[in-house]
């Protein structure tokens, strides 16, 4: 189901706003509503990354041993 939701989001994304019969009229979503999009699926991405971003070592200095 997830999967199938995030290609709903990208198909709505990427189609028209808005169309009209007979003469053709079409309007495409608004830049802010598609970056919007972006930054939602992008941010699912994310979450599902093993470290999500963070990594945590330890230093030793070599004389420590």
């Amino acid at each position: 189901m997830p999967d199938n939701l995030e290609d709903e989001i990208r198909e709505n994304a990427a189609g028209p706003a808005k169309a009209s019969g007979d003469a053709g009229s079409v309007e495409q979503h608004k830049l802010t509503e598609q970056i919007a999009a972006d930054k939602h699926l992008a941010g699912k991405d994310a979450v599902k990354q093993p470290h999500r971003g963070l990594r945590f070592n330890k230093i030793t200095p070599p004389s420590a041993g």
